[in-house]
Order: structure tokens, then sequence, then C-alpha cells
């Protein structure tokens, strides 16, 4: 539990002393990705990519075997169990869907690393116009095949 909270509290601080100052608030929120996690948002979106696409060979290619897939209050504890159901379902909806990202974050540190990312998805339900704000956090190891996906944690809902 004192695990958590610390890692928790570090992922707070640098958004601290940006509480009151809304020229700094305008500034967290501009994309931050630095140099050395573009490679690990490059393995992001080619996740996605070959995710929306339906190619879930592909897919699976960024994903550790041991990947973790938390979604909606369910669970995949593997690669295989995601590639082997819920995926489907993901590419099935990503494929008829418009997916705008509104704000990435992402640092990389050593062999770890994160990205989050916030978007509007647009799609359609009964034929008429939906529109879904999505936040997604992955993390990633460095391993001797590049950048994998070690953690996957989505969360959605109607936009109001």
């Amino acid at each position: 539990m004192i695990h958590r909270i610390v890692f928790l509290t570090l992922l707070a601080l640098p958004f601290a002393s940006q509480a009151h100052d809304p020229a700094q608030h305008a500034k967290a929120n501009a994309p931050a990705i630095a140099a050395e996690a573009k490679p690990v948002v490059a393995a992001v979106d080619a996740f996605s990519t070959a995710l929306q696409a339906g190619d879930l060979k592909r897919a699976g290619t960024w994903l550790a075997d041991d990947v973790l897939i938390l979604e909606s209050g369910g669970a995949e504890h593997s690669k295989a169990e995601y590639l082997g159901g819920h995926a489907t379902h993901d590419a099935e909806f990503l494929k008829g869907a418009h997916v705008q990202l509104k704000q990435r974050t992402a640092q990389a540190t050593g062999e770890l690393a994160w990205v989050g990312s916030e978007s509007e998805l647009h799609t359609s339900k009964d034929g008429k116009p939906v529109t879904m704000l999505s936040t997604e956090t992955m993390v990633l190891r460095h391993t001797a095949d590049g950048w994998r996906i070690v953690h996957i944690h989505w969360s959605s809902r109607a936009k109001r």
C-alpha cells in the first residue's frame, strides 16, 4: 500500500505547482513527449494502428506475453488471453470509429516507460452518432526486441 501511495504521489508532483496558475495549466495540457519517449509512443501507435486495422497478429507483436489489460472492470492476464477473445471485439469497434487524439503524455526512464492518452471516439450506434471520451494508459518495458506493452488500462464514457 505504501508503494502505491508513493507511486501516485510521484505521478502528481509535476502538476502540484501548476494548480492555480492558468498559464502553467495551459502548458500542462500541451503534449509532453520527451525525446527518449518518442520510440515508446511509436510502439503504442503501431499497436493501436494494427488493432484498428483488425490485424491482431501484428498488434500482438507489440504485447508482452504476460501483458495485463484492464478495461471496464474486466481483465485479461496474457497476450494469448486478450488476442483469443476481447481483441476481436476491440478491433471490430475501432474499425468503425474515428479516433481523435486530444492529449498525450509520455515518459521513459531506463527499461520502463508509460504513455497516457486522452481521445474522442466518434462512432454510431443504432444509426445515431455517438461520441465517447476515452483515456488510455500503457506501460512498456524495453526488451531485446524493443519496447513491448506490459500493461494497458482503458476507460471510456459517453461525451455529454
